[in-house]
């Protein structure tokens, strides 16, 4: 079932019809019944989300707020519920002769995007386990509370509230000038478990104070409260009870891309052409609050600079043919060459649109004319961050094939990058050799423990595979400038090329900065496998700073139906690459995982473009970028819906 509702998170929370103890630490056998018992007190009925569509036994659903979320995301807001907070309840009875103080505490944590708690190798603690997204009460000196049960054998319901908040260890890493900047560690999406602490005041003294305030560390690191409760020291306490509810949260990123693009200076320039600005794109405040998109400019490589044919066409409508391209190719003298290099468009708002009624986006590569010639590339990027998930991306971006086949020079890329930020949103250092310390630099570039920059690509182009590397590059003959015979200019392209002429190559990349310390780290073509199929992972050479797999697809299917879904599923030690027609109907093309590539694990974004790549970036491309028309038309793309669960 899908919900169109604006500006909001999906979450789903499933019920299962008994609740029942996970692990406690004062019983060895399960109980029959959802009452738990130690020697001192039992406890029943925690249900960790009780206010929240109280008719509804077996599925809730609830949407964060997308409205005002530049400080990060809350679950859920007030908008949702009146005091902005879950409540939870439990019933709690005092068996012993008197009344008695009793204290508890609840906590979450991310089940979806999470290193298990216990090291299956040494039976210790995970160290990575400090990396998942856990929390508490948001204020983390507020440890357990105390509540005083009576001695008259019955079950008293004691109720609270909590709220899933950025940061919620109130981490220093996310504080700047004082301010804690909970967007810089925003709420993982997935599934959430509940974990509720119930002990006596004898055991409470026993509960190290780094457990009891997750703000704490414990020798330099911070300690998994599941880890101890579960796992650890918290399982010998005799008069505690750990209870993780069967209740679990499922967060679904949705923003609604009708709500509007925001325009950022910092892209721009504060003196840049504001004629394009509407209600629905520019600077004003309701966008600034609101909108969850905005227009994003791509890096231009000033090396790049190419000499492209001075002609006006249009690739895909004019029918542009081999012959045209081998002609253009041979017959323009190097005078009448245009050079140029691939444009970012200097007036915001005039090639991207946030259409509220249909509640989608749409691009445009601008059409030129002649003496402007300009190939210029358009996307939009997202505005809040996650750090992992499954995104999905409902879209119909432009066709790259024309019916005979030939290039239009567009790449279609639906990629994640870095949020940036610099040490607060740093990658796990890398503890062999250190990564390449810049994105742009070369082999000669140092090597540092820790970076900022990351990437995970989908890039769809008309280009060959790499591997396997015997038959890579193609080998292509060169034209002779003689028109009197047509032999000696139309050359054929290569066969390895023509058996798949209808196809183009999905590239998927992920960018690990050469960081040597996974085990099968490796340069050329190496196979993986992963579900039955065998995937052909390749790196130019040991300081090349991104693992690329290639698959090759049909134009027609991808991008000449009326939309086509395209996933990343980024995980803690793996990422999965898919499209397909539905989201039911997905297909895996590219696998990597934490043995051959080093997997991300800080803040980044999403973003779709349409750009025009320079073809040295891609070498064996049988349709050079600089033999190829500038656009006499507009290229439009359209994105129905983003979904991140």
């Amino acid at each position: 079932m899908r919900f169109n509702i604006p500006k909001i998170v999906a979450l789903h929370i499933v019920v299962f019809s008994t609740v029942m103890l996970s692990l406690f630490s004062c019983r060895n056998q399960k109980p029959q019944s959802p009452s738990l018992s130690c020697e001192s007190f039992s406890i029943q009925n925690f249900n960790p989300a009780s206010n929240w569509q109280t008719d509804s036994i077996d599925q809730k659903t609830i949407f964060i707020d997308y409205d005002n979320a530049n400080s990060g995301f809350i679950i859920p807001t007030v908008k949702q519920l009146n005091d902005g907070s879950f409540s939870f309840e439990f019933e709690l009875k005092n068996t012993s002769a008197s009344n008695q103080k009793f204290y508890y505490k609840i906590y979450y944590q991310n089940e979806s995007y999470k290193f298990e708690e216990l090291d299956s190798t040494t039976n210790k603690e995970n160290l990575l386990a400090e990396e998942n997204f856990y929390g508490s009460w948001e204020n983390t000196f507020t440890t357990f509370k105390e509540t005083t049960i009576s001695a008259d054998n019955s079950f008293h319901k004691v109720q609270d509230a909590f709220r899933i908040v950025g940061n919620p260890r109130n981490d220093k890493r996310y504080f700047q000038d004082g301010i804690n900047n909970r967007w810089e560690r925003n709420p993982r999406v997935g599934e959430y478990s509940f974990l509720l602490i119930v002990a006596s005041e004898n055991d409470l003294k026993n509960i190290p104070s780094f457990i009891q305030n997750i703000n704490l560390k414990n020798n330099g690191h911070f300690s998994n409260p599941y880890y101890y409760y579960l796992a650890g020291d918290g399982k010998k306490l005799k008069n505690t009870i750990a209870y993780k509810s069967e209740i679990t949260l499922k967060v679904i990123a949705q923003p609604n891309l009708g709500n509007g693009i925001y325009v950022d200076d910092s892209r721009f320039g504060a003196n840049s052409d504001k004629s394009h600005f509407c209600a629905t794109c520019g600077q004003d405040s309701n966008l600034f609050k609101n909108a969850p998109i905005q227009q994003f400019i791509n890096y231009v490589d000033a090396s790049t600079k190419m000499d492209n044919i001075p002609v006006l066409g249009d690739v895909l409508k004019d029918n542009y043919s081999q012959m045209d391209y081998n002609w253009n190719k041979s017959f323009y003298t190097k005078d009448e060459l245009i050079p140029t290099i691939i444009q970012t468009t200097k007036h915001p708002c005039q090639t991207v649109v946030s259409d509220p009624k249909e509640k989608k986006i749409i691009i445009k590569n601008p059409k030129t004319a002649f003496g402007e010639w300009k190939k210029e590339s358009v996307g939009i990027i997202t505005r809040h961050g996650f750090t992992y998930g499954k995104y999905r991306v409902k879209v119909k971006l432009t066709e790259l094939l024309n019916k005979n086949n030939v290039w239009n020079g567009i790449t279609n890329a639906i990629w994640l990058i870095t949020q940036g930020g610099g040490e607060w949103n740093f990658r796990r250092n890398c503890n062999k050799e250190g990564y390449m310390e810049t994105y742009w630099g070369g082999a000669k570039d140092k090597r540092v423990p820790a970076v900022d920059y990351t990437e995970i690509d989908f890039e769809i182009l008309k280009t060959p595979p790499y591997c396997p590397d015997n038959t890579f590059p193609p080998v292509y003959k060169n034209p002779v400038d003689n028109n009197k015979d047509v032999k000696l200019w139309n050359i054929s392209m290569p066969q390895e090329i023509t058996n798949t002429d209808g196809d183009i190559t999905v590239a998927c990349t992920n960018w690990d900065m050469a960081c040597w310390e996974p085990k099968n780290f490796g340069v050329g073509c190496n196979p993986i496998d992963y579900k039955g199929q065998t995937f052909y992972t390749h790196r130019w050479d040991h300081w090349y700073r991104a693992l690329t797999e290639k698959k090759e697809e049909n134009d027609d299917e991808l991008f000449k139906s009326d939309y086509y879904y395209f996933e990343i599923d980024w995980r803690p030690a793996e990422i999965i690459w898919r499209i397909g027609p539905q989201p039911d109907k997905m297909r895996i093309v590219g696998y990597m995982n934490d043995q051959v590539t080093s997997i991300p694990n800080n803040q980044m974004l999403l973003i779709i473009t349409q750009e025009f790549h320079s073809t040295k970036w891609w070498p064996g491309t049988a349709y050079s970028q600089d033999n190829l028309p500038f656009p006499k038309n507009d290229i439009p793309g359209e994105i129905y819906e983003l979904t991140i669960e």
